[in-house]
This record gives C-alpha cells, sequence and structure tokens, in this order.
C-alpha cells in the first residue's frame, strides 16, 4: 500500500509581496466568497530548492532549470577556441539530445539580439539532472581536449536513471521529445499558500530623497512610487507519496529520507524571497501538523472556507479551527492517518526534529 505524508503548516507573515501579479500586487484568490492573500506553488518550490536548508541535506544532489545549457556549452567551446561555426555546431547537437529543434530560439530573434549562439537557448525552460548537467560538462572536457565535434554516442544525455531530488519530489515532463522514459511523475504536491482570513490589499507611498541636492533648483524627492503589500495567517498544504518518490530515486530510500527532511524543513523555514530587502518577511511556521498512513490524502483548507474573524488572536483561531476540521473527518471518515506529530510555537509544544524524524523514517 502506499505511504502518503501530509504536511499542514500555519505561517503569520507580517507585511510582504512575496509572490506578486503582472501588475506587481500581492497574488489573490477568492476563496469561500472572500478576498485572500495566495502565495503560488511555484514561487514555494522554488524557493525551497534553492535554499541551503535544502542544499545541505541533499548534499547538492540537485537539478538546475534552464534555457541555456546548450548555449553556455556553446560559449566555452567558441572562447576556448573553436571557432564560431564549430562551436554552434557542438552546441546544437547537445540542445536537441534535450528538445526539438522547433523548441529553439529562431535565427530571426538571434539576428534582433546580434547574437548568434541565441539559436541555442531553448524556447521553454527545461529541468535538468545534476548527472545530466555533470555529463553536458564531461562532454565539452573531451571536445576540447580532442578538438572535435560530438558522435552520436556521446549524445545520449537526457535519461530518467537519475537522482535529483527536485526532479523526484516535482516531477519532469518534456512531451515535445517524445521519449517516454525521461518523463517523470512529481511524487509531492504542494498546494497554493492562502491566508486563513479575509485580506485588503494596501499601498505603501515611496520616495527616495537625492544625497547632493543642495536645495537650490530642486527641494523636491528624487523619486517617487508606490508598492503593494498585505500581510496574514497562511495555510500551507504538501503531500508526498513515499513510494513513488522512492522509485523515481532509483530505489534510494536513504536519499528519498532526506529530501522529505530537506522538504519538511525548508517548508516550516524558509519564505519566498519577493521583495525581501523592502519588507524582510521571513517568518518560522508557528504551527504544523504531519500526517502518515496509506489513507487516500485531503487538505485541511476547508477549515478556512469561512474566514478566520478573530481580530485578537487569529493564529490561535486557525489552529483550533484545523485541529476541529481534522478530528471531524476522523470522526466521519475514520482516522485518516495512522500516526501524526504536531508543533505549535504558540504554546512551545513539539519540535521541528521531532516532525523530521516523524516523516522521514
Amino acid at each position: 500500500m502506499t505511504t502518503f505524508i501530509q504536511l499542514h503548516l500555519l505561517t503569520a507573515y507580517p507585511p510582504a509581496n512575496l509572490n506578486r501579479d503582472d501588475l506587481g500586487r500581492p497574488k489573490t484568490a477568492i476563496v469561500g466568497g472572500t478576498q485572500r492573500l495566495r502565495v503560488s506553488s511555484q514561487s514555494r518550490k522554488r524557493a525551497w530548492r534553492e535554499s541551503d536548508v535544502f542544499f545541505k541535506r541533499c548534499k547538492g544532489k540537485q537539478g538546475k532549470i534552464t534555457r541555456r545549457l546548450a548555449y553556455d556549452a556553446a560559449i566555452r567551446l567558441q572562447r576556448s577556441g573553436f571557432s564560431e561555426k564549430k562551436a554552434i555546431s557542438a552546441g546544437n547537437s547537445i540542445a536537441t539530445a534535450f528538445v526539438n529543434s522547433k523548441d529553439l530560439e529562431t535565427k530571426d530573434e538571434a539576428e534582433k539580439r546580434d547574437d548568434p549562439f541565441y539559436v541555442l537557448i531553448f524556447k521553454q525552460p527545461v529541468r535538468i539532472s545534476h548527472e545530466e548537467y555533470t555529463r553536458v560538462e564531461n562532454l565539452v572536457d573531451l571536445l576540447l581536449s580532442e578538438k572535435r565535434l560530438p558522435n552520436d554516442d556521446e549524445l545520449d544525455l537526457l535519461r530518467k536513471e537519475h537522482k535529483s531530488v527536485d526532479i523526484a519530489m516535482f516531477g519532469r515532463m518534456l512531451a515535445s521529445k517524445g521519449i517516454e522514459n525521461i518523463k517523470m511523475e512529481a511524487a509531492v504536491q504542494v498546494g497554493h499558500a492562502i491566508t486563513t482570513h479575509k485580506v485588503k490589499i494596501e499601498d505603501d507611498f515611496l520616495s527616495a530623497v537625492e544625497d547632493l541636492n543642495q536645495n537650490k533648483d530642486d527641494e523636491g524627492a528624487a523619486f517617487t512610487g508606490e508598492q503593494w503589500f498585505g500581510s496574514g495567517v497562511f495555510y500551507q498544504y504538501i503531500c508526498i507519496n513515499r513510494d513513488l518518490l522512492v522509485e523515481n530515486l532509483q530505489g534510494d530510500e536513504n536519499l528519498a529520507n532526506q529530501a522529505i527532511a530537506a522538504l519538511t524543513e525548508a517548508a516550516a523555514k524558509v519564505a519566498p524571497t519577493g521583495k525581501q530587502n523592502s519588507f524582510a518577511s521571513r517568518a518560522y511556521t508557528s504551527y504544523l501538523l504531519a500526517e502518515k498512513g496509506a489513507q487516500q490524502p485531503r487538505t485541511l483548507s476547508v477549515a478556512f472556507l469561512k474566514p478566520v474573524e478573530d481580530k485578537k488572536d487569529p493564529m490561535g483561531k486557525a489552529i483550533a479551527q484545523l485541529q476541529e476540521q481534522r478530528d471531524k473527518f476522523d470522526t466521519v471518515y475514520g482516522k485518516c492517518a495512522d500516526d501524526r506529530r504536531e508543533l505549535n510555537a504558540e504554546k512551545g509544544e513539539g519540535s521541528l526534529q521531532d516532525i523530521i524524524d516523524f516523516v522521514s523514517q
């Protein structure tokens, strides 16, 4: 039977703009008929996978999301003595090992940029495992040492057999290549984080002074503008299919446990980087419920369909509503997890290390 690990987190952020839309405003969602702040799952996942926490626990076994893999390889060849034409030819061979030629930038676009190497840029970012990236680096070293173009046997660069924890967790699909064995189903599902209560986005008028202004010509600000922000208690849900994660990591249970520990610690401690220099809105989670078992997973977001309205203790009320919803599901459906652990920083109960030990064993 499949083992699922579910994480439910409540984290309070002060004024922030962690994840903004195309207009620069914090992302939102309508939940239960009221506006909530939202931080997308993509934003959260990138913050986690790029964090020191993730890197240290997984010992650098992360892949890369890139459009530049073949471009950088060709530039390196050209700078080390290959002619422009020969370097682009080698780069094209590397590029088409990962995507079809139609998925590369056009010659017209390269001409607009006055960069002949731009035809090697992928039109869309591609997840590359750390093993695949190393193969490309080693191939470039070989081509430089032997001063030649790659042969067909050397271009078997894209493979499913790898142990990049981020790809194993969050998946990869290169439909354009039509190569079935390099697709990988995500073992981790991450919900969009939403506030447990309704919110109103606020705006902040800002200005910058001119330090060298002697008040002779202009006494006004050198620059004026505005930015938007919001604050609140966010609910975050994460579901991990442990069996699929182990399978994606070629049966390496130890690495799977390291990945789960890294994800759990990062989710509890790492915030998205959006507008951090302006707001310093870094926060640790105040409440974390971890569940493990073979039962069908379920989010507890319905606990906040009716927004929390306790202005004196919004975190305490959110914790109470989440626990109450968990217990109601258990009453109606039977116990929804074989075992659980809790961390409650509001009361100083539990510990993150206990949670990590629980989920990674």
